[in-house]
């Protein structure tokens, strides 16, 4: 049929079989001791031994960012770092029709990764303007083969739609009752949308969300604390959320705010973090109460330092440091986190083999799956004004067809640049009620700054009485909205004297190359 997923593999010589990809458009010879795996065909194909595993993308380029230059030149920047990185080969050249760049490279074995492939090579290729390649190999032992996996290396005709045959269902992990009883409440199958917040001072201080709430006539029960590496488990945080009945989205990001990250994810994995983390699970454990554990967020972001554009272009380390923790904190018992993976809505690069899908831990490691997407406006080049349905019609589609976990939108915003942001908020309402897998979102109630302290993006949804009037008038049909409701204008916080933007270990640093600093915090 026309849009059929065509694969087939045949015999080639008595060591090798051919793999044609007819809706990838490619074909290859690969080892007769490989399996293949094409059940995330729409991203990749694996073909994998014991000691060896070959990953093929194929990527359509635009005209944008994503050009058949930046394809070949931009993707590599890992290699910059050559105290974790020993490059034995980095050449460009042109064959069977392509433009080529490979990389070859080595880095130390990790003390913490069985069976750790930590020899490399990537074969980027560029047919023209439109269509490109990736070849990532992974191996336990020095790769001598790169140049005859290459020559075998064809275009095929387009023909037929990739597709994904994979779907994904969490595991059940003992559950402290609390917490058992929360996961009930906020996310069982006929829990209803709530909301939540991130005002940069709670919850130490809940002052000025306080006020917000009596403006909005709605008491959020979740907000978000952000941390690095760089402080240990917030009790005192945490407990004060709760004294004020609210809990608490975590995310924990493993970089440190002013230091050199670019060896981060390998420090864990060699096990130099191991103290901080049975110190920081067995403070959780006698925290108690539950929690909603988001580990390294939008790690498809070059703008979070431990995305995979940082290291080795290998999505698999950054599941083995979610699998590392997940499983320093069953050691240690806890029974009160919920785990929640969320990547963001674009990937950046928009290279497949930077897919959210291969950052997946696993569903032994993920109680909740997150979405998010922001509209950045226009303040900087490149971006654009995107409207929520936009962004989440096809995002919760794809979620909700992928994931039976429970959805939330761990963060998102408009900004006020470059649209009318209360009709924004009006149509987002509007929308957000048909997404009935959804049980939670979250706003984000500040702004991104450039390294010159200029807001680049005014995401706060209080600059304004049109903007509280519409999020007080949305925020109306859902649970934790008081029955009667009253003038906005009574308790409307003082502008002019909001409490100042807090720097949060959210902040990151964006690479040079970045063609986004939306995450500039």
């Amino acid at each position: 049929m026309p849009n059929e997923d065509l694969k087939k593999s045949e015999p080639y010589s008595p060591w090798y079989n051919r793999y044609s990809d007819f809706a990838g458009g490619y074909t290859l010879c690969y080892p007769l001791n490989m399996k293949v795996d094409a059940s995330l065909s729409e991203v990749r194909t694996v073909f994998s031994n014991a000691e060896t595993q070959i990953e093929v993308y194929a990527d359509r380029l635009d005209q944008g960012s994503n050009t058949a230059s930046a394809y070949l030149h931009d993707y590599d920047q890992f290699a910059n770092n050559k105290q974790d990185h020993n490059i034995v080969t980095d050449s460009y050249f042109s064959s069977n029709g392509f433009d080529i760049h490979l990389l070859k490279w080595s880095r130390h074995k990790l003390a913490t990764v069985p069976n750790d492939k930590n020899n490399y090579v990537s074969i980027e290729l560029t047919k023209n303007s439109i269509d490109a390649y990736t070849i990532l190999i992974k191996s336990t032992d020095p790769i001598t083969n790169e140049m005859q996996l290459l020559a075998s290396f064809q275009a095929l005709p387009k023909k037929g739609v990739a597709g994904i045959y994979q779907h994904y269902s969490p595991t059940k992990h003992p559950l402290n009752d609390e917490t058992t009883a929360f996961q009930k409440k906020f996310f069982s199958e006929n829990s209803p949308l709530r909301w939540g917040m991130y005002e940069p001072n709670a919850p130490e201080d809940f002052d000025y969300l306080t006020h917000l709430e009596a403006s909005l006539d709605y008491t959020f029960p979740i907000v978000i604390r952000y941390q690095s590496l760089d402080e240990n488990f917030p009790a005192a945080s945490l407990k004060n959320a709760y004294d004020h009945k609210k809990f608490v989205e975590l995310s924990l990001q493993t970089f440190h705010y002013k230091q050199n990250n670019q060896s981060i994810l390998y420090d864990i994995l060699d096990g130099r973090y191991d103290d901080y983390f049975n110190n920081y699970a067995q403070d959780v454990k006698t925290f108690g109460h539950p929690i909603l554990l988001r580990l390294d967020n939008e790690m498809n972001g070059l703008w979070c330092p431990y995305a995979g554009y940082f290291f080795s272009k290998d999505s698999d380390l950054f599941k083995a440091v979610w699998r590392h923790i997940y499983d320093i904190f069953t050691a240690n018992q806890v029974t009160n986190v919920l785990w929640v993976w969320n990547p963001n809505d674009e990937s950046m690069p928009r290279a497949k083999w930077n897919s959210f899908l291969n950052y997946y831990p696993g569903n032994d490691y993920v109680d909740i799956v997150g979405m998010t997407g922001y509209n950045p406006g226009t303040t900087v080049a490149g971006e654009k004004w995107r409207e929520f349905a936009d962004i989440y019609d096809p995002l919760y589609a794809k979620y909700s067809r992928l994931f039976d976990q429970p959805l939330i939108i761990g963060e998102f915003a408009s900004s006020s640049v470059g649209g009318d942001k209360p009709a924004w908020m009006q149509k987002m309402f509007d929308q957000i009620g048909k997404y009935d897998r959804l049980k939670v979102a979250i706003w984000w109630n500040h702004c991104d700054f450039d390294a010159d302290g200029n807001i680049t993006h005014p995401y706060r949804m209080d600059d304004n009485l049109a903007e509280i009037e519409t999020f007080r008038q949305g925020l109306a049909a859902y649970p934790e909205a008081p029955a009667e409701t009253t003038d906005p204008t009574k308790t409307l916080p003082n502008t002019a004297q909001k409490a100042p933007a807090k720097v949060s270990t959210k902040t990151t640093t964006t690479p040079e190359k970045s063609v986004k600093n939306q995450k500039n915090r």
